[in-house]
């Protein structure tokens, strides 16, 4: 596929095709991957399945059909794919990437949603299957799309979480299913009696987590099964409490599964995470937190070294004190060829970087090293081989959605194999424009600040402030690609771009992270003060006297609060995306476990720290033009959120606008709804720092659409 563009615009971003992680075959040589485009002259997305040559970067399509998806390697050549059909049904088949079409067939039909494909090769020769499946709470498959819909909408609950995310909850849950492929006569079908089977029925158990939980959550090996599963004896909307499974199976033919055996960790009784079998099956890494009832706590990478000993887990880097001597959050594992190291990414100042550590915690003495990998941020590693310890590694930067390289540790190099914009250059960017400051946090400690640039940057000229303030707020701006928040979309208008990771922050150590509690408005605010002072102070190129300021979530948190606070009378125009109003308001929220961490207690026990840091006590001082941006689908943070702040600004008079989605979630994903987003979000911002608009406004039916919207009254 070819993209090119003069200049870096909304439309650019959002059309530009988007890859998954690319998954090499058994000797390296092809790797699999998806790619998938938004048309908005046709209004469509299109989907492909297509195989990258490792040695040339060239790649060939596959399947060509939005319904496929999730390509998974059977052998050196032959791979399974997801195909979604009519009435909710999912197909499994089978093709050639050699030859594709050659050997296309279907293995099974399977009634209802499936997801999350992973395959494993057996010693008898079959192929062991596992997919994760919506479930009724009698065990079988659910389909939505064909059961009975009840006359009425009422909806009937007796205890807490109602909703998640952006969904009311029902009785069906996710299970994880498995089966067993045989090979007969050139075409693969279901071993046994020919269908899958529900490894969590009659446990009260489900994985994947939800709202995000995915194929990360359970693996298989020759061993059988691990997945991680919320305890089902405690409440979800109140404790994180996720722990670690293990069901023994040695087919994947199994009628009835064993029953789950759960996997101790004294200790650590938070979210379990990321569990990997060995290359021989017989080991578990893993990672775990300690707290449960803080959702960004550090996570604790394990090991479980016999699966005959489930009370036996060993714990890297252990201190005395709990906390752990690598002062890292480990996420991603993989193990080493001959399962004598672990490969792990962890996040540092900014970026995620793979680092590699020996897989035994009693030899793991030293802190992890860095494995040096291509610019930007790791999304994905893999052994390259099934005989070579060289990584396969996908990453993105600020400046390229997706890069494929071959990562040699032992020899120190790095092959970039494939990039989607080659390295920036078809979107008309490049590293030369990405930079960073650091500056006195409002303590004894400093905070770091990803600062981008226009292209064709003049450092003689005066170019005017765009401050972006992220959300979680336990969460960084990343060196990393973005559809949603994309400095480059403002940089490219025409603005340096400063995203500030203050208190609160990861990827600088717990001790900064933490530092948030109990100070959603103090320290973290304080902050972003000493960021804009450092950038009247030093860099000259920037004009603070037209400044915008703009965040999401805890983002627009900060917002709110700035708008109350003399660093609000800074900027000429705010902008906040489904941010707080009220902290008052967080019991709205369905995931209570979150401001009971993050404020210290229950608001009926604590209200005192809810009330402390509650951006409506300061709606006096509010004069700042702001626009609010909100979705009805938001479970997390409420419409009434963004229609309260709204009928304030407009009340007092402040020049405000409202940007509501009635179709969209704390996140604003469908295309043509993102685009209205930028262009109303450029518009504002431009509209108060005289920024004369650079960006291509999509034609036809949609410009209209978003004209419309931009007009309403």
């Amino acid at each position: 596929m070819t993209l090119t563009a003069t200049k870096f615009t909304p439309e650019v971003l959002l059309s530009a095709p988007r890859r998954s992680p690319a998954v090499p075959n058994s000797s390296g040589k092809t790797a699999l991957f998806t790619v998938s485009t938004y048309s908005f002259e046709q209004h469509k997305k299109i989907s492909q399945i297509r195989a990258l040559d490792v040695e040339s970067g060239h790649s060939t399509l596959l399947v060509d059909d939005p319904s496929s998806s999730e390509p998974t390697w059977l052998s050196e050549d032959e791979f399974l794919y997801l195909k979604s059909g009519d009435k909710g049904t999912t197909s499994l088949f089978v093709d050639s990437a050699s030859k594709p079409g050659s050997s296309l067939h279907e293995v099974a039909s399977i009634d209802g949603g499936v997801f999350n494909i992973k395959v494993k090769k057996l010693p008898n020769g079959t192929i062991a299957l596992a997919v994760s499946a919506l479930t009724t709470p009698d065990g079988q498959l659910a389909n939505p799309e064909t059961e009975q819909k009840p006359y009425s909408s009422g909806k009937v609950y007796t205890s807490l979480f109602v909703r998640h995310w952006d969904t009311w909850l029902t009785e069906n849950r996710s299970s994880i299913w498995y089966g067993a492929l045989e090979k007969k006569d050139g075409k693969y079908s279901l071993a046994g009696q020919g269908g899958l089977v529900n490894a969590l029925a009659g446990t009260q158990l489900s994985s994947p987590v939800p709202p995000f939980g995915g194929s990360g959550d359970f693996d298989i090996s020759s061993s059988g099964l691990v997945f991680v599963a919320k305890d089902p004896e405690i409440n979800p909307a109140i404790y994180t409490k996720t722990d670690l499974y293990f069901v023994p199976l040695t087919t994947f033919t199994e009628e009835k599964p064993p029953s789950p055996k759960i996997v101790e960790t004294p200790g650590l009784e938070g979210y379990t995470n990321t569990p990997v079998f060995s290359n021989s099956g017989s080991k578990v890494a893993f990672t775990r937190m300690r707290s449960k009832q803080y959702e960004s706590d550090k996570t604790h990478l394990l090991v479980l070294p016999d699966l005959s000993d489930l009370s036996k887990t060993e714990e890297f880097y252990k201190t005395d004190d709990g906390e752990g001597s690598w002062d890292a959050r480990p996420e991603a594992i993989i193990w080493s060829v001959d399962d004598a190291s672990l490969y792990v990414v962890a996040e540092k100042a900014a970026r995620n970087l793979i680092w590699k550590l020996p897989a035994s915690p009693a030899e793991a003495k030293d802190l992890p090293s860095v494995v040096k990998a291509a610019d930007g941020s790791v999304n994905d590693l893999r052994l390259l081989a099934d005989s070579s310890d060289k990584l396969f590694v996908t990453t993105s930067s600020l400046v390229d959605n997706s890069c494929y390289s071959v990562v040699d540790h032992s020899e120190g190099t790095i092959d970039v194999v494939s990039s989607n914009s080659k390295l920036g250059k078809t979107f008309g960017l490049s590293r030369s424009s990405v930079d960073s400051i650091t500056f006195k946090g409002a303590g004894d400690y400093d905070v770091h600040a990803l600062v981008m640039k226009p292209s064709g940057f003049d450092e003689n000229k005066k170019y005017p402030l765009c401050f972006l303030i992220h959300g979680g707020p336990q969460g960084a701006w990343m060196d990393a690609w973005s559809t949603r928040w994309n400095p480059a979309i403002f940089a490219e208008e025409g603005y340096v771009v400063v995203s500030p990771n203050p208190t609160g922050s990861t990827g600088y150590g717990m001790e900064l992270q933490d530092g948030i509690r109990g100070e959603w408005g103090g320290r973290p605010y304080n902050d972003l003060v000493n960021c804009f002072e450092y950038i009247e102070d030093n860099l000259k190129y920037v004009d603070t006297d037209r400044a915008v300021a703009l965040g999401a979530s805890y983002g627009g948190y900060m917002i709110n609060w700035v708008q109350g606070h003399p660093l609000g009378r800074k900027f000429k125009a705010l902008v906040c995306h489904d941010g707080v109003f009220s902290t008052l308001n967080q019991w709205s929220t369905e995931e209570l476990f979150f401001p009971i961490h993050d404020f210290e207690g229950t608001i009926y026990d604590n209200r005192a720290a809810y009330e402390k840091w509650d951006p409506a006590k300061f709606v006096n001082e509010w004069a700042t033009p702001q626009l609010i941006i909100h979705s009805e689908l938001d479970y997390r943070l409420p419409i009434t959120e963004g229609l309260s702040p709204f009928n304030i600004l407009q009340a007092k008079g402040i020049p405000s606008k409202l940007l509501m989605f009635p179709d969209e979630n704390h996140w604003v994903l469908k295309p043509e709804n993102s685009l209205v987003w930028h262009n109303t979000v450029l518009g504002w911002v431009n509209k108060y720092s005289g920024v004369e608009s650079k960006s291509v406004k999509a034609g036809g039916e949609l410009a209209d659409r978003a004209k419309s919207a931009l007009s309403v009254k």
